[in-house]
């Protein structure tokens, strides 16, 4: 049975896959998972491959959504990232990692902020 922060978790997925597509990135995949970790969303947008890590709290209280975003977590996307680039023989695209921020206001999840090349690899 799903968790309430799951349950959460996919409301603000679903929330920021409406903001990636009004801004114009096309969505490859979602959830792409490999054995060493997950990527929100594969994207292209511009003809680069953009990986997107969703990030959503309840309060900013104790920062904002992407700062909740560890040098572990980093690596792991960038492995996974790694992975999926190679898995898929991709090697001649530009590619970045961007973060979406999903906060809730007033019970309602909106998109906060969409990071373009949130961190480098």
């Amino acid at each position: 049975m799903p968790t309430s922060r799951s349950r959460l978790g996919r409301r603000a997925e679903v929330r920021a896959a409406e903001e990636l597509g009004r801004l114009g990135y096309r969505i490859l995949e979602s959830n792409y998972r490999w054995r060493f970790g997950e990527i929100d969303f594969v994207c292209e947008e511009c003809g680069a491959i953009v990986f997107v890590e969703v990030r959503c709290k309840r309060t900013n209280e104790y920062g904002t959504p992407a700062e909740s975003i560890t040098c572990t977590k980093r690596e792991k996307l960038l492995n996974t990232a790694l992975h999926y680039l190679d898995e898929h023989g991709i090697c001649d695209h530009d590619c970045r990692f961007d973060v979406v921020e999903v906060v809730e206001q007033d019970g309602r999840l909106a998109v906060s902020n969409v990071i373009r090349n949130a961190f480098s690899y």
